[in-house]
């Protein structure tokens, strides 16, 4: 080999830049279009998902709008492209109306429904949904689920090995399609009764199934809840978890494997029935 042909060529900057703008153009296209990770923050849903869930998210089963691309770069416009409504019981991620920051809930009613809370209890066009006391769900306590709130502290105990846990009264709701989940009721609430609401065109309602802690249709927006949430805010359908972590991870690298939570993956989240 010639003295010039071992000499290295120079790096064409100008090219690795163009491969790596292609790159989080595709990443970007992804994520906006296709699906992308969520994280879960709060117990809201309860006991469906825990704090340290992360899931996958699909972005195309209710079509596109405004809000859909991962950067908020679209000005504000109605409707939504190959738009379709969710079913109810689906686990919808959306845009909140007041601060566009993400939300997870569930869909409870559809444009045309008339949705109230009586005693706790669902009631959907004018009928009771089912709901049926459970086996409790049984949560070990950890940074992510700490159970010291004023609320979740009265269930705080212990299981058979002396591990601390929260033991936390459940019920199995049931919509009139047969899809079935489970929700979490603690203690009467004011949110527990509401007026009869009707579902206005073009919105849908949404509740947590952690029914005495969760910020969501049955509150208006000026009060911190979501109201009746445009379609245009919904940017996807909660697909499946893939891990779970309890939030005791810190700098040691073993804790990245103890941190992990059994049984935790790969749960799917929009099955007829709830397991």
């Amino acid at each position: 080999m010639s003295e010039a042909a071992a000499v290295k060529k120079p790096t064409n900057w100008a090219s690795e830049a163009w491969q790596l703008f292609l790159l989080v153009l595709a990443v970007l296209g992804v994520h906006s279009l296709v699906a992308k990770p969520f994280y879960i923050p709060s117990g809201s849903m309860l006991p469906s998902l825990l704090i340290g869930d992360r899931l996958i998210v699909s972005k195309y089963p209710y079509g596109y709008s405004y809000l859909s691309p991962s950067l908020n770069v679209l000005p504000e416009m109605p409707g939504r492209i190959l738009g379709r409504l969710p079913e109810r019981g689906d686990i919808a991620v959306i845009k909140s109306p007041r601060d566009k920051s993400d939300y997870i809930k569930r869909v409870i009613g559809l444009p045309g429904d008339t949705v109230q809370m009586k005693d706790g209890q669902l009631w959907l066009n004018g009928a009771p949904v089912s709901k049926v006391r459970v086996a409790d769900t049984v949560i070990p306590v950890s940074p992510n689920s700490d159970c010291n709130s004023p609320v979740d502290a009265q269930y705080r105990t212990t299981d058979a090995a002396g591990v601390a846990v929260c033991k936390l009264p459940t019920y199995r709701e049931t919509l009139p399609s047969g899809k079935s989940y489970l929700t979490l009721d603690l203690q009467q609430t004011p949110q527990d009764n509401t007026e009869p609401m009707i579902v206005p065109e073009g919105t849908v309602f949404l509740m947590g199934d952690n029914r005495d802690n969760s910020e969501d249709s049955r509150f208006d927006p000026m009060l911190g809840g979501l109201g009746m949430l445009p379609i245009e805010n919904l940017v996807g359908r909660a697909e499946f978890t893939t891990f779970s972590l309890d939030g005791s991870t810190d700098v040691n690298p073993v804790t990245w494997v103890t941190a992990l939570r059994s049984g935790r993956y790969f749960i799917g989240l929009n099955k007829q029935t709830a397991d």
